[in-house]
């Protein structure tokens, strides 16, 4: 028997105009994800004129995304990119390089890709 693992853990932090966003993702990230996901960035950053948001997004233990997932993150690019700042990918992977590139484009703020957890939030914190 396989064992499908597939997982999405979202936290955020805010000081005043400040947020700090930490997403972990584990498996293939879905559609349903971001059903779950978007309602909380889009309700966060709703309540703030001006939001500043930093992120930190671990994609370690990704396993690939569907289609319809790459849209969805598409959209809210387009939709929330002048908000973020900085966006750290932390993997373990070429594929995620590529496509932190790629996302890059979509947002405002500057996008870097790690393999070292601590280098990812110094960065953040520079």
């Amino acid at each position: 028997m396989k064992v499908i693992r597939h997982g999405l853990s979202i936290g955020m932090e805010r000081t005043g105009d400040e947020f700090f966003l930490t997403l972990t993702v584990q498996g293939k990230l879905t559609h349903e994800d971001y059903e779950v996901m978007t309602p909380i960035i889009d309700s966060a950053l709703s309540k703030v004129k001006t939001p500043k948001v930093k992120a930190l997004v671990d994609v370690t233990k990704l396993e690939g995304l569907e289609a319809r997932a790459a849209w969805d993150d598409f959209k809210m690019g387009l939709k929330h990119g002048n908000a973020f700042e900085k966006i750290s990918i932390l993997g373990n992977k070429k594929w995620p390089k590529l496509a932190a590139q790629v996302g890059s484009w979509f947002i405002a703020g500057e996008m870097q890709f790690f393999d070292n957890e601590n280098d990812a939030l110094s960065w953040l914190n520079e």
